[in-house]
């Protein structure tokens, strides 16, 4: 095959003709791109105007709210620390023990504390001491005992209680071993 040639004139129309093509794809890539450019101004144009129609207005009332909350929260942790500024001292953790008891209508066997020491709970500083005791009595009043313990001691939480039940009730009571930890407040 012999080269294939071409006049001034041929190159001049094909050079013509591949500067339309190349004109024509980037007026449609242009075209395209307007298009884009318009939808992306009315969604900008939609979001702003939503933004606008919700106002501050509108978020006062959640913002109070959330201070209304806040403010109650903080009356409460305030009062909670008021409640664990309670001291622990030993001598009264016993004798409430032993109201306890007899208002439940059980007996303490034996009763025993650990020194007081200091621990961090989920990062308050707190004095704690640890008691077990035994107990006899009724199965209902072991119980009794147990959850008044809880409630009886505001910063207290009994941490195990095991009772037993003689098969042979003539031969022992019902007892109970129970361990509790008291808490008491340190910081501010």
């Amino acid at each position: 095959m012999k080269g294939f040639k071409l006049s001034k004139t041929s190159w001049l129309i094909l050079s013509a003709g591949i500067f339309i093509v190349i004109l024509a794809g980037l007026g449609v890539t242009r075209s395209q791109q307007l298009k884009e450019q318009t939808q992306l101004d009315e969604e900008l144009s939609l979001s702003t105007m939503r933004v606008n129609s919700i106002g501050a207005a509108d978020l006062r009332p959640q913002l109070e709210e959330l201070q209304q909350r806040l403010e109650e929260s903080e009356a409460q942790l305030i009062e909670v620390k008021d409640r664990l500024r309670q001291t622990v001292v030993s001598a009264d953790v016993t004798d409430k023990f032993f109201v306890i008891a007899e208002y439940c209508g059980v007996e303490i066997m034996n009763l025993g504390t650990t020194q007081i020491s200091t621990h961090e709970v989920e990062g308050v500083s707190c004095s704690t001491t640890s008691i077990t005791t035994t107990v006899e009595g009724e199965v209902s009043g072991i119980i009794d005992f147990i959850i008044s313990l809880n409630d009886g001691f505001t910063t207290g939480n009994v941490q195990s209680a095991h009772i037993s039940i003689p098969e042979d009730s003539t031969e022992s009571e019902p007892s109970a071993s129970i361990q509790m930890v008291v808490y008491s407040y340190e910081g501010n």
